[in-house]
């Protein structure tokens, strides 16, 4: 690709990953994230992994090597998509990774279903990025409550989970997880219920949702 000759390599558990500075950089904890949903993987039902706001990529990736599962990557910074696709190849996954570079809303066909949804959107208040001036902020910007795109991702994954699966979802530690606890449910994402929450420390948490067995 054309950052080639400025990327960075990163160790990520099975993967070599590369970035540079226009991209998030890779955070190690996240790996956790990567197991927990190979975990779920490996005893869900038949179908490829969908990672929302992949960046690039390496979440879903090594999720989906860990699983031995294909995945289809959304991703709407073309920078950050050119660079999970130089992954997957550098994993030997090419052939099992669809990258699309879209908006979450406009990225899937009304049809497509999937047993497990992965996504670490942005969730950063906007008032609070400033805290992070290395980071690009479209990468971290979730809007003035923070939960603008983790809506999004609640939205998409309620239409494309088939019933039962499970949507991993990265979130802003145990606060925000009680608020995306109650965007769930009826009221937003039918049939989304929160399983479990697995909190790395007061801004770093992982959920666990679940799509009820009878949704339509």
């Amino acid at each position: 690709m054309s950052s080639a000759m400025s990327s960075r390599i990163c160790r990520f558990g099975p993967l070599d990953v590369a970035y540079d500075e226009r991209v998030l950089v890779p955070r190690p904890w996240t790996l956790a994230q990567s197991r927990w949903a190979a975990d779920v993987a490996t005893a869900a039902g038949p179908g490829p992994l969908l990672e929302l706001c992949a960046g690039v990529g390496h979440i879903g990736l090594a999720a989906a090597v860990l699983a031995d599962r294909d995945v289809v990557q959304v991703e709407a910074d073309p920078v950050a998509a050119a660079f999970a696709l130089a992954n997957a190849e550098r994993a030997g996954w090419a052939g099992r990774v669809e990258v699309r570079v879209e908006r979450l809303e406009r990225a899937l066909q009304p049809e497509e279903r999937f047993p497990v949804v992965i996504a670490d959107p942005p969730y950063l208040r906007t008032s609070d990025v400033d805290r992070f001036p290395d980071d690009p902020r479209l990468a971290i910007d979730g809007g003035r409550d923070g939960l603008g795109i983790v809506r999004a991702c609640l939205a998409v994954a309620a239409r494309h989970l088939v019933p039962g699966g499970a949507l991993v979802l990265q979130v802003a530690g145990p606060g925000q997880a009680e608020e995306v606890a109650a965007l769930a449910g009826p009221g937003f994402a039918v049939g989304l219920r929160v399983e479990e929450t697995r909190v790395v420390d007061d801004e770093r948490a992982v959920m666990l949702l679940r799509s009820g067995p009878d949704r339509a």
